[in-house]
């Protein structure tokens, strides 16, 4: 599933400069395209959080271990699965956090932008819910992983 979702905003990503491009055109000829700024900001949320469970999941995400090596083994194992266990609790409270206003801007029509164009926001909040908990299940699994010795094949492309 990380993976999909992974792949899913890199080809929106994909598709997003594109979008941007034509904007740039036709700005160039006076004729911007409306509401780009709107689709831009909600989409980069979008591919953030649609990528974020994979990012954890392949052990991509950013870590300063350059002290951490110095420290024996198993310190270096028990920092790690804090730190797993810290991330779960991190994204598990975006995602509790997260329910209420998503909810709430699907059942209000949230829209973003003045004029001609308005973006749902709704489907920006949805990402996080859905990027929150597939992020927190990974840091789960990665320490339940680290705790039980388990060897487990290397998710990446």
């Amino acid at each position: 599933m990380t993976r999909l979702l992974m792949i899913l905003g890199a080809v929106w990503a994909f598709v997003l400069c594109f979008f941007i491009l034509a904007d740039i055109i036709f700005r160039a000829l006076n004729l911007p395209v409306s509401g780009t700024k709107e689709i831009v900001a909600n989409s980069v949320v979008i591919i953030v959080f649609m990528q974020v469970g994979f990012a954890v999941r392949s052990g991509s995400m950013l870590r300063a271990d350059f002290l951490v090596l110095l420290l024996p083994q198993r310190a270096q194992k028990l920092l790690l699965i804090f730190a797993y266990l810290l991330g779960a609790a991190l994204f598990l409270f975006l995602l509790k956090a997260g329910i209420t206003p998503a909810l709430r801007s699907f059942a209000n029509g949230e829209f973003d932008g003045e004029g001609a164009m308005k973006v749902a926001v709704w489907p920006a909040r949805f990402a996080i819910l859905v990027g929150a908990a597939m992020a927190g299940l990974n840091y789960i699994l990665l320490t339940l992983i680290e705790i039980f010795d388990l060897r487990v094949e290397r998710m990446d492309l």
